[in-house]
């Protein structure tokens, strides 16, 4: 659980700082801090819209059955949008659920 953490933060380290400076290098120098700003705009926005919709629709398991092939089968519900039942209960025997929000 901790190296989940511990490389979750790592590569976001790595990412962000990483896009910013690749798109500041493809613009003129007058327009560096507007695209840094964007990148971070943006980093902070899909944080929030993971946390609220995209967690629910990736580890969702409502209505997957055995054996059947349906919408299910690739895509989550939204029972667990906006982390409505999520807690310190396993999703597996190691691993707790909630580290896979961050």
């Amino acid at each position: 659980t901790a190296w989940m953490l511990t490389s979750t933060a790592l590569v976001l380290f790595m990412t962000i700082p990483g896009l910013s400076l690749f798109y500041c290098g493809l613009v003129r120098s007058k327009n560096v801090l507007s695209v840094l700003m964007q990148c971070f705009a943006l980093t902070s926005m899909m944080t929030l819209i993971w946390i609220l919709w995209g967690y629910s629709l990736a580890f969702d398991q409502t209505g997957m059955e055995a054996g059947v092939v349906n919408l299910h089968s690739f895509v989550g519900g939204f029972d667990k949008a906006l982390l409505h039942g999520v807690g310190i209960d396993s999703l597996t025997g190691t691993v707790p659920e909630t580290v896979f929000v961050t």
